[in-house]
């Protein structure tokens, strides 16, 4: 599937486990600075206070120096099924038991040390939270009536930032337009208006985070930005209806059928 447009205007998240000086030099070299945020863990305390501190859109985990910690970092996709993650060996013969173990924790790819090298970011960013936030979400539902390309162009900038705080200072210069049209004409006709659907996305982010066993409601708040917790729970009171603790159980179709009852407008 083609990626969204404007999902470079979010900056991703890539949280890296090694012991390896070589692994630390190739993931910098495949992410640069302005296209994805790095943050290098030497250690599994590191590694797991990570997902606490922002949103994290994949893991890989080096197996190419195998220690005790290398496993309690990899026991933690389970805790964060939403994040990817992924492995980097050797493949040798006795790598066996590694992958078998790997494929138990529901890792999402394995990447071949000294082989996948040079298309490291290529194997990565489709795994990327993001990336799969927006393009799941690529055509605007139906209910919320944003058929316009002006519209549609914005629903998608917000989108790539997959619950992120989104500037509509930044999204109208994105489009095109300036911010004052951006937010006359976004709620044309039927359409909520702009304010309201940046709310929902990051309520549609909230929920899927929310699933993840190793967050709380204060994690979640923090990692996408919110004020803090009673933030979260008074935006999602006002544009879905439901407490923060009952975002886990609700799909995207859910929260999109509450927003519309209703609930699309607020002060520009």
């Amino acid at each position: 599937m083609t990626p969204p447009e404007h999902v470079a205007s979010a900056i991703p998240c890539v949280l890296v486990f090694t012991q390896r000086e070589r692994v630390r030099t190739l993931v910098r070299d495949a992410f640069p600075r302005r296209r994805t945020r790095l943050i290098l863990a030497r250690t599994a305390g590191e590694f797991a206070e990570s997902f606490r501190l922002t949103l994290i859109d994949a893991a890989l985990v080096d197996f190419g120096a195998l220690t005790d910690e290398t496993w309690h970092v990899s026991a933690l996709a389970r805790e964060f099924p939403s994040v990817p993650f992924l492995a980097m060996l050797p493949l040798r013969l006795s790598d066996g038991p590694i992958l078998a173990r790997c494929a138990t924790l529901e890792f999402a790819d394995i990447l071949i040390d000294g082989i996948d090298d040079t298309a490291l970011r290529d194997l990565l960013v489709p795994h990327f939270y993001s990336m799969r936030f927006a393009v799941a979400l690529q055509q605007p539902p139906e209910p919320l009536n944003l058929e316009s390309r002006m519209q549609r162009d914005a629903w998608r900038y917000i989108v790539a930032h997959a619950g992120r705080p989104v500037r509509t200072a930044g999204l109208a210069a994105s489009i095109g337009v300036t911010r004052e049209h951006l937010s006359r004409t976004f709620s044309s006709a039927s359409a909520p208006n702009l304010k309201r659907v940046i709310d929902l996305v990051r309520l549609i982010s909230a929920a899927e985070l929310a699933k993840n066993p190793g967050y709380d409601t204060r994690d979640v708040a923090r990692i996408l930005g919110f004020a803090s917790a009673s933030h979260l729970s008074t935006t999602a009171q006002r544009v879905v209806g439901t407490r923060p603790t009952s975002l886990a159980r609700l799909r995207t179709i859910d929260l999109i059928a509450r927003f519309s009852k209703g609930r699309t407008r607020s002060r520009s």
